[in-house]
C-alpha cells in the first residue's frame, strides 16, 4: 500500500509526518505500521524511512482539532532503531517546531500573514504548545537569517512557547516527591534530580559520574554510556515507567539522562570555541542511550524550569537572575526565554527553524485498514 507522507526537519531532528486519517483505523496496529514504514528494527533502517539515528527516527501524527482554542492535535512517536519498539511516552520539542509549518502547508490551519499562530495540543503530554510561524505569499516562509546550533545554514524563525508544562508525563513536577534523591549504583551512591517539565529528565552532576561536562558525543566511552544508562534505568523505575532491569527496552526515551556542569570554555562539534561567560551551564543529554549531538528542546525547557527551582542539582550550579537562560551543549549555545505570570513561570519560549524536505508516498510491506480511504 502507498501512504501519503511528509518528511520534515524540525530543529535538530528529522521525522516522518503523517495525517491522522492516514493511520490504521485499529490503534493497536499503529506500532506495527510505524515500524513498517521506518524500517525498524534494523540498525541501518535500510528498508524504511528511518535515518539510523534516534534523532532521525521520529514520527509525528497530526489531525485537525475540534478542541476549544486548539488548531491541531499532535502525537509524537520515538521509534527505536534496533528494537521492535515505538515509544509514545514523551514529546520531542524539535519535531514540535515543524508541526505548525506542516499544519499550514497541509491546509489544516489557514495561512495568515505575516505570522500564523498555531495552537498545538500534544497528546503525549496533554500540554499545549503555541507556534508562531512566518508566512509569505500564502505559504510558510523557510528562508531567513535565523541560525540554530546543530543545523547548517539559516532559516525563518519559528517561536515555540511551552505553557504550563509541569508534570507533562508523570503528572508531577518532582516525580519522586523530592528535589534530590540519592540512588545506589554498582559504582557508588549518586545524587540525582528527576524533574518533569515538558518531558521528565534525570539530572546528575558531571563530576559525580566521572566527567567534566564539556565532553563531546564521541568522547563518551561505551563503558560510560552503560553507567549512565544504569542511572537512567533506576530513575525510570522511580518514575514508575518500568522495572529498572527492563527500562532500556520498555522506556528508552524517558526519563532523559542529562549531565550538568558549571559554565566552562570548550570547543563544540563544529570547531567553534564557546566561552564560559556566554552560558549559564553546560549540558549533555542522552537520546535513546546515545549522546545527543545537540540539545533536545524539551530538555532545554525542563532545564530552564529546573534552574528556577530550589534545592535541585541544577540550583547548585545555575545562578539565574534574568529571563534568558543560556545552555552550552555540544553543538553550541541555546537560549530560552521565561515569561513570568505573578512571579511564576507561565511559559518558556525557544526559537527553532524547520522546513519540508519531501512530500510523497511511502510503500508499506503489509496492507492495513485506514481511518479514511487513501488516494
Amino acid at each position: 500500500m502507498r501512504v501519503p507522507v511528509v518528511v520534515m526537519r524540525g530543529g535538530t531532528s528529522k521525522g516522518v509526518f503523517l495525517n491522522y486519517d492516514h493511520m490504521p483505523a485499529d490503534r493497536l496496529l499503529w506500532d506495527e505500521f510505524i515500524l513498517d514504514i521506518m524500517g525498524s528494527p534494523d540498525r541501518r533502517q535500510i528498508d524504511g524511512l528511518g535515518g539510523a539515528n534516534s534523532l532521525t527516527s521520529k514520527v509525528a501524527i497530526i489531525k485537525k482539532s475540534n478542541l476549544k482554542e486548539i488548531d491541531v492535535e499532535y502525537t509524537f512517536a520515538q521509534v527505536s532503531v534496533e528494537n521492535q519498539l515505538v515509544d509514545f511516552k514523551g514529546n520531542c520539542g524539535n519535531i514540535s517546531s515543524a508541526v505548525g509549518p506542516y499544519a499550514i502547508e497541509q491546509g489544516l490551519v489557514p495561512a495568515i500573514e505575516p505570522i500564523t499562530t498555531v495552537r498545538i495540543f500534544n497528546t503525549n503530554t496533554q500540554k499545549v504548545i503555541i507556534a508562531e510561524v512566518e508566512v509569505e505569499n500564502g505559504q510558510v516562509k523557510t528562508d531567513g537569517m535565523c541560525s540554530i546550533p546543530g543545523v547548517p545554514g539559516t532559516g525563518s524563525p519559528i517561536y515555540l512557547s511551552f505553557t504550563n508544562a509541569e508534570g507533562a508525563v508523570t503528572g508531577k513536577l518532582f516525580p519522586t516527591g523530592n528535589a534530590i534523591d540519592v540512588i545506589r549504583t554498582p559504582f557508588g551512591p549518586v545524587n540525582i534530580s528527576i524533574i518533569d517539565v515538558a518531558n521528565p529528565l534525570v539530572f546528575v552532576h558531571a563530576s559525580d559520574v566521572g566527567l567534566t561536562g564539556n565532553e563531546l558525543p564521541d568522547q563518551l566511552t561505551e563503558e560510560k554510556l552503560i553507567e549512565l544508562e544504569i542511572i537512567r534505568s533506576i530513575a525510570a523505575e522511580m518514575c514508575q515507567f518500568s522495572k529498572k532491569e527492563e527500562a532500556t527496552k520498555k522506556s528508552p526515551a524517558v526519563p532523559k539522562m542529562t549531565i550538568i556542569a558549571q559554565p566552562m570554555d570548550y570547543i563544540d562539534v563544529t570547531g567553534v570555541e564557546r566561552k564560559a561567560a556566554d552560558m549559564d551551564c553546560t549540558i549533555r543529554m542522552m537520546s535513546m542511550q546515545k549522546p545527543h549531538q545537540a540539545l533536545a528542546i524539551t530538555g532545554a525547557i525542563c532545564t530552564t524550569a529546573g534552574a528556577f527551582l530550589k534545592g535541585t542539582i541544577l540550583s547548585e550550579i545555575v545562578n539565574v537572575n534574568q529571563q534568558v537562560v543560556r545552555l552550552g551543549h555540544p553543538a553550541g549555545i541555546m537560549e530560552t526565554k521565561v515569561d513570568f505570570i505573578a512571579g511564576n513561570i507561565g511559559a518558556i519560549k525557544v526559537v527553532r527553524t524547520a522546513r519540508m524536505i519531501l512530500e510523497g508516498y511511502v510503500y508499506t510491506k503489509k496492507n492495513y485498514e485506514f481511518t479514511s480511504k487513501l488516494a
